[in-house]
């Protein structure tokens, strides 16, 4: 279920005015105006009229370059010199690290040590020799711990990926050129979905927007393993998750902004979750339909138009694809969190007699015609009269596998299905 915001009035860090001059400052820079574009396949789909912004296509295939070059770009030569030191889950390292080349600013950046090896390369390409990579704690909040100590030990600025003004300000330019894309095409924005993790986006994309599209309704989207803001704004208080998965690692945190968290208050009507096999089918969908290559946390808002389907019929939607740094070894593990999700994929341990025909009795009597093993593992115990085997199975529809199961119940062959709940499951998937 979503988290309905109830909005208190807050006295607020920035105006739409910063964001104007946000955008000022980063006009020709290697910050791009991204596209809007139209989606005819999700129009279709759901009955409205569907733009996605395109900030996969920004030079570091993230938007935030915006907020990192913003801050950056207004430090005085004393602050420039003691350099800058930052924590991130990848993509706010990104955009560090080619602010602090392009300005020449020494930037240490903290990043999981977990981070796709592809946003690892990429960090390294963009900072060269202006900064220096560590590899510290599990996850974002770890991470953003040791930086904080360095910046206490060095005295250097602290650029902070979601928890700032100015950075809030440099993101919020998105909606700025929502704004001025849609006006181009006498539009406004009935609805706005963009993804949250420390919540910097959505609470620039508001700032703008509001004051200007009174009736637009901001909706915010988080993994489902890591619902930072969706428990804060339930109770009332920002809440730290002792648990997350860090599956969609650009929008996986324990803890969300102090500023954010009240911007959320104030601005979004509500934040849904989004579980992550959902994500990888939408980050499928996208390439496949669309060409576009989005990673876990650039696929979120769309994830979410699902949800939203029966309140979005004909209104003006915008959905953020907020980033495009996927890893192609992770495929692999999309694909089949994607099949797992969608029901087409499943794990049985099958036990057979140790006896010769049982596996062409099994597949003769057992699976369906479009039912296909994509897994066996067995080994034969010569001391044993029956044995286990694991088995997986890919099905072609959902309604496949029920049938699957009552057939080997009328074989009377003996299995256990592996669920999520399984530690044997979370190892195949």
């Amino acid at each position: 279920m979503p988290t309905t915001v109830t909005k208190p009035t807050k006295q607020v860090a920035v105006m739409p005015a910063d964001i104007t001059a946000a955008a000022r400052r980063l006009a020709g820079t290697v910050v791009k105006r991204t596209p809007l574009e139209y989606s005819e396949r999700l129009s279709g789909r759901y009955g409205a009229h569907i733009y996605l912004k395109r900030e996969d296509q920004q030079t570091v295939r993230s938007y935030k370059i915006r907020g990192a070059l913003n801050l950056m770009a207004g430090l005085t030569d004393d602050e420039r010199a003691r350099g800058a030191v930052t924590a991130s889950a990848g993509n706010h390292a990104q955009g560090v690290a080619l602010a602090a080349a392009k300005l020449q600013i020494k930037t240490v950046i903290f990043i999981p040590s977990g981070t796709p090896p592809q946003k690892v390369s990429r960090i390294r390409h963009f900072g060269g020799d202006w900064v220096e990579l560590r590899l510290v704690g599990k996850t974002f909040d770890e991470s953003l711990a040791a930086a904080l100590k360095q910046v206490a030990v060095s005295g250097a600025v602290f650029v902070h990926p979601f928890d700032d003004p100015r950075v809030i300000a440099g993101q919020g330019t998105v909606g700025l050129e929502i704004h001025e894309q849609l006006a181009k095409l006498d539009r406004v924005p009935d609805l706005v979905v963009a993804p949250i993790g420390g919540g910097g986006l959505i609470s620039g994309i508001g700032t703008y927007l509001r004051p200007l599209h009174p009736q637009l309704r901001l909706i915010g989207v988080e993994p489902a393993g890591a619902p930072a803001m969706q428990r804060s704004l339930d109770q009332g208080t920002r809440v730290t998750l002792t648990h997350i998965d860090k599956f969609v690692d650009g929008a996986a945190v324990n803890t969300v902004g102090r500023l954010t968290f009240e911007y959320a208050q104030s601005l979004v009507d509500q934040v849904y979750t989004v579980p992550e096999g959902k994500t990888c089918t939408t980050m499928i969908e996208l390439y496949q339909n669309d060409g576009i290559i989005a990673e876990p946390a650039g696929a979120l808002a769309t994830s979410a138009l699902d949800q939203l389907a029966g309140q979005i019929g004909g209104q003006t939607v915008v959905v953020v694809i907020s980033g495009g740094n996927n890893d192609v070894l992770r495929y692999p593990e999309i694909l089949e969190k994607s099949l797992a999700y969608e029901g087409l994929k499943h794990y049985l341990l099958v036990e057979f007699e140790q006896k010769p025909g049982q596996l062409r009795q099994f597949v003769d009597q057992a699976l369906g015609e479009s039912d296909d093993i994509t897994r066996f593992e067995y080994i034969k115990k010569t001391n044993k009269d029956r044995g286990a085997a694991l088995v997986g199975i890919e099905v072609a529809i959902q309604t496949d596998y029920a049938k699957l199961l009552d057939r080997l119940d009328r074989l009377g062959v003996s299995y256990r299905r592996l669920d999520q709940g399984d530690l044997l499951y979370s190892y195949l998937v």
